[in-house]
Parts: C-alpha cells; structure tokens; sequence
C-alpha cells in the first residue's frame, strides 16, 4: 500500500535533500507535484515517489545538442 500521508515544504526538502526554497520554486511551477491547501503546500509521499523515479530516466537536454 502506497505512503498516503502529506508532507510539508519543509518534510520534502530533507526527504530529498534539497533546499527548502527549490521545493517551493518547483511547486510554484509544477515540476514536482504538490497541493496547495490554503496557503500551505502539501505533497503526498506516494506521489513524490513516483514523481522521482520518473525522473531517474530523464536525461537533462544538452545545449546546442541536434535531434536525429
């Protein structure tokens, strides 16, 4: 069964080492997916889980790098 629970900016931040403010600046965009109840973000666990192992198969675009 998946981690239902929320977390808070500052819960996701250690859980994935990162700066406080790159989580909300990500949330802010919608690049890591969260909720914004009130004025308060949460994300839930299961989701930011799936959401980073997603992006283990990502390969960062290379500028000036040509498509085939």
């Amino acid at each position: 069964m998946p981690d239902e629970r929320f977390m808070t900016i500052k819960e996701i931040a250690e859980y994935l080492h990162l700066n406080e403010r790159t989580v909300y600046k990500w949330a802010q965009e919608g690049t890591i997916p969260g909720s914004k109840l009130g004025s308060t973000w949460r994300f839930r666990r299961s989701e930011v889980d799936l959401w980073v192992e997603q992006r283990k198969n990502v390969r960062p675009s290379t500028q000036g790098e040509e498509e085939a």
